[in-house]
């Protein structure tokens, strides 16, 4: 699971940061105001929860002491789950796809907060 969680945590850092380049150099003078700023949260929170993503592989593959690491396996791909839907719908919304795609964000949003959730939990059973 390590690996899979460093490959998946490596390939969203490349995304996160080739998406922010074309967000500040191809859609900065093509976007509203709003928008752009709808697309760069999208980009900062993708790169965070790539980081994020890439803390719970090192911690897989070194284990720590202490209880099973199922918690931070749940708490990766909450990371994952949170990546897809709330970048993703902030990134879909930002170059005008449908709205009904706003109500998806928030779920994206519950799915990093749980994942730190699971986070803190497993950093407490130590």
């Amino acid at each position: 699971m390590a690996k899979l969680f460093l490959l998946i945590a490596a390939a969203n850092g490349l995304i996160a940061v080739a998406l922010g380049a074309f967000g500040a150099h191809g859609l900065k003078s093509r976007l509203p105001e709003a928008l752009m700023s709808t697309y760069q949260t999208g980009v900062q929170y993708h790169f965070y929860h790539a980081l994020a993503l890439l803390g719970v592989s090192i911690l897989l593959l070194r284990p720590l002491p202490g209880p099973p690491p199922g918690l931070l396996v749940a708490g990766g791909w909450l990371l994952v789950a949170g990546i897809v839907l709330f970048c993703g719908s902030l990134y879909w919304l930002a170059l005008g796809g449908p709205r009904w795609l706003g109500p998806v964000t928030p779920l994206g949003g519950l799915c990093f907060i749980l994942a730190w959730l699971l986070l803190l939990l497993s950093a407490w059973r130590l």
